[in-house]
Formats: C-alpha cells, sequence, structure tokens
C-alpha cells in the first residue's frame, strides 16, 4: 500500500472513529491492527516487527501474552512474529490467531493474517472463510481484507 493511500485512509478512517493499521516494511500492509494501547510490550514488539526482528518480538510478545492473556493484539502479533519468522511453528500460529479472534471476533488484523496463514498450509478453502468474515466486518472495505484478497488471488494463480 503505498503511503498516500495509506494516510488517506488513515484520516478517513479516524473521521469514522475506527482504528487504523499501520504500515510495515514487509509485504504486509500491516503486522498489528491498529492498537490504541500504550502497552509498552506492545510498542517494543511493533518496533521489532519494523525493524524485521522477529525472533525479537516472539521473545517480547511471549512474555507480554502470559502476564496479558486477554489482549487480541498481543495473540494477533505474536502469531504474526511466529509466522513471518524462519521455520514457523503452524500449531502455535493458528493457536494464537484463533485465541485472538476468540477475543475480538472482529480482530481484522487477525482475520487477515489467519487467512494468509490458511495460504501457507494450503487451506484455501479457510483462507476464503475470512476474507468473507472481513467483508462482513469492514462495510466500506479495509486494508486488511484488500491485502487477504490479494494474497488468495496471487495463491490462486500459482500452478499447483
Amino acid at each position: 500500500m503505498n503511503q498516500r493511500a495509506w494516510v488517506v485512509g488513515w484520516a478517513l478512517c479516524m473521521a469514522l472513529g475506527g482504528a487504523v493499521a499501520a504500515p510495515s516494511s514487509g509485504s504486509d500492509s500491516a503486522a498489528w491492527s491498529g492498537s490504541k494501547s500504550e502497552d509498552p510490550a506492545l510498542k517494543s514488539a511493533q518496533a521489532a516487527l519494523a525493524a524485521g526482528d522477529y525472533a525479537g518480538a516472539q521473545t517480547t510478545l511471549k512474555a507480554a501474552v502470559a502476564a496479558n492473556p486477554g489482549n487480541a493484539d498481543l495473540h494477533n502479533l505474536y502469531a504474526y512474529s511466529i509466522r513471518k519468522g524462519p521455520n514457523p511453528d503452524m500449531a502455535l500460529v493458528f493457536k494464537h490467531y484463533d485465541e485472538a479472534l476468540r477475543i475480538d471476533p472482529k480482530h481484522r488484523g487477525a482475520q487477515e493474517y489467519i487467512g494468509e496463514a490458511y495460504l501457507m498450509v494450503g487451506n484455501l478453502p479457510k483462507a476464503k472463510e475470512h476474507l468473507e468474515a472481513l467483508n462482513k466486518i469492514c462495510f466500506f472495505g479495509c486494508a486488511e481484507y484488500n491485502e487477504l484478497k490479494k494474497a488468495i488471488a496471487a495463491y490462486e494463480a500459482k500452478p499447483r
């Protein structure tokens, strides 16, 4: 997502009173779901993720999840950091995305990222279920829906 589109989307989202996803340096449009939290662990993990330090983010987030297990943003980021790191433990990834969605079923970041995780393990129907969930959550559309839709299209375009 280019910076201008992100700024326009951010302004619109803030005008509507919603949270907005922060841009990241990877192929994903966001590594978190616009948490309004001032949690120092969350900020530290976000900085580590922005720098591509997935192991550092995992260490911080593992402790943060243990201390605050009811925080969907922490579960989402922890799963994201595992998924993006080398040799991801997909069972752990799904466990934490599922927990984020149990806590907050409308968590757009977790909906997008669990869809991408399902593509990583070759489960296109489950990825499409989460795309449909985002379609319902994002009444006027959102970056998470667009990113998962692009990821599904890219997956479908690859020869099997």
